[in-house]
């Protein structure tokens, strides 16, 4: 049977991405000066503006003007073109309540009864509780090596070439505006062959198309694809639309998490629908999103699947998830049930949990604006150090359940084989 996948992906000058680095850099600049600092950070990029605005509790005032400045100036852009304006208040008191102390921990304090596995009165993990309600997805699959999907990887590898083209000016005349797409053909389920590349790059008036095309293939092409490479019936599609010289903010409005499919799985896998972007990491839909990656990453290094989709739900206010679930869409060595079970053995996924374990606190978010969250082994939740623990635990499941087994045929047996 003959499949098709499609992903795309934008370069880090592409008006949606660079709302997100904007945001992140924000994000950044608060978390150096106070380590427990709340962002909410919204960035809108138009012609001739940049409006940022939000919910920041910060120990240290931030310059943000500045910051976005030279955001701009690192994208490619020039700053002096831009009008900032900045509308940012503190966190909701509400929200902020709800966030200092977990609904686990106010109800050990009134001596209510709690029944979650890993909470206790004294327990420094129900010091957070979520930030927000919501679901979030981690997915992991063997089909490459940064365990994502094909068609994405090479979408962003090339996003990620032309950008380094333009900053190294090994292809001049290219401005920071770009996006690819790219569509593998499957058989059987495997990856066989790329059937189409779609490259949009903004450039400037003067060049040549022809060129342009000839250095995009020289240069970018040829190495995104050395490991998976072209044939002749593959279609390269470069600028199909013409002349892109206007671009940017001039031509199309950005607006920070607009590209979350890009962000994380090209839409191969599910999306709760919140953004990454400018949230630090009391924000489940960062670091519950980090969480799910990591957890479905480990599983299919464990071998216990060849893919899985790890969910998440969360309450505002409250420290342990609502909701666990393990899907392995019928890859997996052990029923979707099983793999859930091992994972809450295995995982603590309160949001304090997740910060203190993935080190979220001093993470560069600005290495996650552009070309994925999940796409540099550098980063906490693209580790892969929890393989032995879930192939131990899925041992003591299935154990345990085994026995449960024999026992119940012994009882009905008087004993015999026991």
């Amino acid at each position: 049977m003959t499949t098709f996948q499609t992903c795309e992906a934008v370069c880090a000058g592409h008006p949606d991405k660079l709302c997100d680095l904007i945001a992140d850099s924000i994000l950044c600049a608060c978390l150096r000066v106070d380590k427990a600092a709340r962002v909410a950070c919204e960035v809108m990029a138009t012609k001739g503006h940049i409006i940022v605005a939000g919910e920041i509790t910060c120990a240290e005032r931030v310059d943000v003007k500045f910051i976005v400045r030279r955001v701009l100036e690192k994208a490619g852009y020039e700053p002096r073109h831009f009008r900032i304006s900045v509308y940012l208040q503190q966190q909701s008191r509400d929200i902020a309540a709800g966030v200092d102390v977990a609904m686990e921990a106010r109800e050990a304090a009134s001596d209510v009864s709690n029944q979650d596995n890993h909470t206790s009165a004294a327990d420094p993990y129900d010091a957070i509780g979520a930030g927000d309600q919501g679901t979030v997805y981690g997915y992991a699959t063997h089909e490459t090596r940064e365990m994502l999907p094909l068609p994405l990887v090479l979408a962003l590898r090339i996003c990620k070439k032309l950008d380094s083209c333009r900053r190294g000016l090994l292809i001049r005349g290219i401005k920071p505006d770009g996006k690819a797409q790219v569509t593998v053909e499957y058989r059987d389920g495997k990856a066989r062959r790329i059937k189409t590349v779609v490259i949009s790059i903004q450039h400037d008036v003067k060049k040549d198309l022809a060129a342009l095309e000839k250095e995009i293939r020289l240069y970018v092409l040829t190495s995104c694809f050395a490991d998976f490479p072209l044939d002749a019936a593959t279609e390269i599609l470069i600028n199909p639309a013409g002349r892109f010289v206007l671009g940017g903010p001039d031509a199309d409005t950005g607006l920070t998490g607009r590209k979350l499919m890009v962000d994380t799985y090209g839409g191969l896998a599910a999306q709760g629908g919140g953004a990454l972007c400018g949230k630090d990491p009391t924000k489940v839909d960062r670091s519950g999103a980090y969480m799910a990656r990591y957890i479905a990453k480990n599983l299919v290094c464990a071998r216990l699947a060849e893919k899985c989709e790890v969910a998440l739900s969360y309450a505002i206010g409250k420290a342990n998830p609502v909701m666990v679930s393990v899907r392995g869409f019928g890859t997996s060595v052990l029923p979707d049930d099983k793999l859930t079970r091992i994972v809450n053995r295995v995982f603590d996924m309160r949001p304090a949990a997740i910060i203190d374990h993935l080190d979220l606190r001093n993470v560069c978010y600005t290495d996650t604006s552009s070309y994925g969250h999940f796409s540099s082994s550098l980063l906490p939740w693209e580790d892969v150090d929890r393989h032995d623990a879930l192939r131990k635990a899925a041992r003591e499941v299935v154990e345990a359940d085994y026995g449960k087994q024999t026992g119940m045929a012994t009882d009905n047996s008087g004993g015999a084989g026991k």
